[in-house]
């Protein structure tokens, strides 16, 4: 049972690679349409921000779930 338990809360906080894996992807876009277009620099930021927090709610939301699991069915 101990070894099922640990697996789910293993499976819920890999979300935290995902969220990582997507900002890094935004990140890199943003600069390339930085400079490109360097006039729009403060419409791009302001999206870049967003998606970013967004993706990282996904992993916490995750990390929050692996936490419940451990703590309410590890007893």
């Amino acid at each position: 049972m101990n070894g099922l338990i640990a697996l789910g809360a293993g499976i819920a906080a890999l979300t935290g690679i995902g969220g990582g894996i997507g900002i890094g992807i935004a990140t890199g876009k943003a600069t390339e349409a930085i400079s490109r277009q360097p006039e729009a620099s403060g419409k791009i930021q302001t999206n870049l921000l967003l998606g970013a927090a967004l993706a990282e709610g996904t992993a916490i939301f995750g990390f929050v779930v692996a936490l419940l699991i451990i703590l309410f069915l590890g007893q």
